[in-house]
């Protein structure tokens, strides 16, 4: 059992309506929640000295906290974990958001990637947060694979995939290649291909250049590295995270801290740190998870909360995820469901086009 779990088992029925009441009025307006507010509300009838007696009981077990002097509470990290795990009711999703995303996505034409964009913009205008879309990778056999100069600093590594799909990318490679570097850098890898997918291959790679280091031109054996490193590293993960709607985290009320906050966010974002984190977050068990404030490791702001769930193939394979990033005041109980279906709505499309 964990420590949150715990502490909501030890506490009494007046404490628990107390704690649950701060929470959800802080969710709904953001604002911190008095106590003579609470006596307009609680189930049973009680003085506003009795609540504010509550409300430093729940303070000093670390669960609210008090913003300004003589002000009312607001939830803690803590606090909101618990009522996350312990409190909070996810209804089913409304028809009127099911319908938004549906008629946002239209028949799901076109590529993948038009899709996952789609479904990212459907997202953020549902939820009214920032949308996170995980693509998957690309996992088919590779064909062939070419490197191609486009001058001194720059060059194509182009990949053409056993089902006809074709990739490539722009890549700065290292100084002093010649067109025959460049095709025994091909040679080598192609020699290596033939049935692999791209993550098979890369191992293979790394393990033969390691063993026939003597064997290879240094060229093309550094082209091979700074080729590689960009499908393996930025390739295959920076690309693949589409974020929407992160002008709905600016409003025009922010505080001048939440601003801070939301621009060290768009900061994270625009370097797109860590994303394979972000899918080994959503590994961890299927359905719907919540990350609140630091819990949230994808992004070094904290004061934000991050709503996520995997998608999967054919085979029950997690290959990608979708979620919701905002403020930890974030709606759970209607943006949990929208997560939800749209993560299963994403998985059917991809197994349908496979």
């Amino acid at each position: 059992m964990s420590n949150t779990s715990k502490i909501l088992e030890e506490l009494n029925d007046r404490s628990r309506e107390v704690f649950r009441r701060v929470v959800e009025g802080y969710l709904l307006n953001g604002e911190p929640v008095g106590s003579r507010t609470l006596t307009r509300s609680m189930d049973e009838k009680v003085s506003a000295a009795t609540i504010r007696n509550v409300m430093q009981d729940l303070e000093y077990l670390g669960l609210l906290d008090s913003p300004h002097v003589s002000a009312g509470r607001v939830p803690t990290q803590q606090g909101l974990r618990m009522f996350v795990d312990g409190l909070l009711e996810v209804g089913d999703l409304d028809n009127t958001d099911r319908e938004k995303i549906d008629a946002t996505i239209g028949n799901g034409g076109g590529d993948v990637g038009g899709l996952l964009d789609r479904i990212g913009s459907a997202l953020s205008g549902a939820t009214q947060g920032a949308s996170l879309v995980l693509a998957p990778k690309h996992e088919a056999p590779i064909k062939h694979i070419e490197f191609v100069g486009l001058g001194h600093d720059r060059a194509l590594v182009v990949l053409v995939f056993a089902d006809g799909h074709v990739e490539n990318r722009v890549f700065t490679p290292p100084p002093g290649q010649t067109p025959s570097s460049m095709r025994e850098a091909a040679n080598f890898v192609n020699s290596l291909a033939e049935g692999r997918t791209l993550t098979e291959l890369s191992q293979v790679v790394k393990d033969e250049i390691t063993r026939r280091r003597q064997e290879i031109d240094a060229l093309a054996r550094d082209l091979i590295d700074s080729g590689w490193a960009e499908w393996d590293d930025q390739g295959s993960s920076y690309e693949r995270l589409i974020v929407r709607g992160r002008s709905n985290l600016l409003g025009t009320d922010a505080a001048e801290e939440d601003l801070e906050r939301i621009r060290s966010l768009f900061d994270d974002l625009e370097r797109k740190r860590d994303i394979a984190e972000f899918l080994e977050l959503a590994e961890d068990g299927e359905g719907v998870r919540i990350f609140i404030g630091s819990e949230n490791k994808l992004f070094s702001l904290s004061g934000s909360s991050l709503v996520v769930s995997p998608y999967m193939n054919a085979d029950r394979k997690i290959i990608g995820a979708v979620g919701v990033i905002g403020p930890t005041r974030l709606n759970y109980g209607r943006i949990v469901p929208i997560v939800d279906y749209t993560a299963q709505l994403v998985g059917r499309m991809i197994t349908d086009r496979s």
